[in-house]
């Protein structure tokens, strides 16, 4: 499986899909999944992309093509798949 280059326009999944429990400015509890990161831009590229403050689960979270798939709907539906798992 190899990276994808960059992530998709207009995608944003990652940002969405999955619970984060560590502090994101604008959101200092984290926030659950299927909620939209207060720090996803409207085109849906991260804000704090590339600064300190960005999460290290978002710094580590890359994008693949298991995970982004063909589309956005598939790229929400694996990471969706991925929460339920992994949920307590």
């Amino acid at each position: 499986m190899t990276p994808l280059p960059d992530c998709r326009s207009g995608c944003g999944a990652c940002c969405i899909a999955p619970s984060i429990s560590s502090s994101i400015p604008g959101m200092p509890q984290g926030k659950p999944a299927g909620v939209r990161c207060v720090q996803l831009s409207p085109d849906h590229r991260c804000l704090i992309f590339g600064r300190p403050e960005r999460p290290d689960v978002c710094t580590r979270l890359r994008p693949s093509e298991e995970m982004c798939g063909a589309s956005r709907e598939e790229a929400l539906d694996f990471l969706e798949g991925l929460e339920r798992a992994t949920s307590p």
